[in-house]
């Protein structure tokens, strides 16, 4: 009888963490951030190609930029952006917890010496059925 209620326990718990894994990054979300007291939006597109995740992410002043070291562990989403501002470029590092259709985190970076980090908060677009 402990054989059978452990094995029960075993399959739970294994069925509780691959549960966690099943988050779903796939679609188009719209971010927003404060920056300087303004409100700032950006739009992170995710899909999948094959087994792996690959994405875009734009600006209202960048076209949008390819993801980089785009990785889905736990619920959380990391990756990396390059921003362009007023000519100058600099790496921007995501780290995104995604929970339903809301996300939430923080992008870090180095821009012109100074360090930079921002709270980012995004809802998934709804798809049209």
């Amino acid at each position: 009888m402990k054989a059978i209620l452990s094995m029960a326990l075993v399959f739970c718990v294994c069925g509780l963490a691959g549960a966690a894994d099943k988050v779903d990054p796939v679609g188009t979300w719209n971010c927003e951030y404060e920056r300087g007291g303004l409100k700032l939006t950006s739009t992170l597109t995710i899909k999948k190609d094959g087994d792996k995740l690959v994405g875009t992410m734009s600006w209202p002043n960048q076209k949008e930029t390819n993801l980089k070291d785009l990785k889905l562990k736990d619920g959380t989403l990391t990756f990396s952006a390059v921003r362009k501002i007023m000519d100058n470029e600099f790496t921007v590092d995501y780290k995104l917890t995604i929970d339903g259709d809301k996300l939430k985190g923080k992008g870090a970076g180095e821009f012109m010496g100074e360090k930079l980090e921002v709270d980012i908060e995004g809802k998934r677009e709804k798809k049209d059925k």
